[in-house]
């Protein structure tokens, strides 16, 4: 009878003690400012035309992104787009606010936010489980995040993504894509880890890092409004701005004296015995200047 009691007594008080769904390894709450010394030309003033280098595109993408002209971002529609997940944390670079969100109840920890994302598609990291929705779900510009802590890291997984860009010279990201982070603190550095595969536009997956330093004199503030206005003058309601198919934009590889061909980007460029291929390549020539032109007397 004795035993059975003690028994009893240690059920209630297991029922007794909130469940958690996992314990957080590392607290990165708080305001983080953006170190952009990382390839800061493609980041801040933005990656050249032509400039696919480090980045693993297929023949579709490169298509895509040798078509593409800044001038569209000048259209109504688009004058107010934000920055895709798969994009948003490493662009100009976003000074972020990451906040919890507690069970008001247990204090489990249900989500973290992010918050100051260009365009401010801010993401919501669900933290206590929650599956992927559906297939058919809704794509938004932040994605659905899940996350769990594996050994001390935060790793987020992303879908439902947008169509949008790897990197603002029209290297595009399609819907199908699919992101994996994994969030890493030393101290009052935050470094982000960010795996991007998409069976659409890319040979195999896109890897880059980000970092941020903790800064808790930062205050990441309210959204700023979008205002849209008429930049294309006198051009029709639906022209969209680009470049004929197959251009190829070889100023980039004149400029830094280098050969064409990696320029273009694409999984063998990536690895180092691409090295030895690239010393048996020309350098790329610059176009003779064009004659001036003079007015007859």
């Amino acid at each position: 009878m004795r035993g059975s009691l003690a028994g009893v007594l240690v059920m209630v008080a297991a029922l007794a003690v909130p469940v958690v769904a996992q314990a957080q390894a590392v607290d990165i709450a708080g305001e983080w400012g953006r170190r952009n010394h990382e390839d800061q030309p493609h980041r801040a003033p933005g990656a050249d035309l032509g400039d696919y280098t480090g980045i693993p595109v297929n023949e579709a993408a490169r298509l895509k992104a040798q078509s593409w002209d800044a001038s569209v971002l000048s259209q109504p529609e688009r004058q107010a787009q934000p920055h895709p997940a798969q994009y948003s944390m490493r662009g100009p670079g976003p000074n972020i606010r990451i906040e919890k969100v507690l069970d008001p109840y247990t204090s489990q920890l249900l989500a973290l936010t992010v918050a100051g994302m260009f365009g401010r598609a801010d993401r919501t990291i669900w933290m206590a489980g929650r599956p992927h929705p559906s297939e058919y779900a809704e794509h938004t510009w932040d994605g659905f995040s899940t996350g769990e802590w594996v050994e001390g890291k935060l790793k987020v997984t992303t879908s439902h993504l947008k169509q949008g860009v790897l990197q603002r010279n029209g290297v595009a990201a399609s819907a199908y894509s699919t992101m994996t982070e994994y969030w890493v603190r030393h101290g009052n550095m935050l470094s982000i880890f960010t795996w991007v595969d998409d069976p659409v536009y890319l040979e195999e997956p896109m890897v880059r890092t980000s970092d941020f330093v903790w800064n808790p004199n930062q205050n990441v503030g309210a959204a700023v409004q979008f205002d849209t206005v008429d930049e294309l003058g006198n051009r029709p309601l639906g022209w969209v701005p680009s470049w004929p198919m197959g251009t190829q934009h070889r100023a980039f590889a004149a400029m830094h004296k280098l050969p064409f061909e990696p320029t273009l980007g694409g999984k063998e460029t990536l690895y180092p015995e691409y090295m030895e291929k690239l010393k048996k390549m020309p350098i790329e020539q610059p176009e003779p200047a064009a004659p001036a032109q003079t007015t007859a007397r």
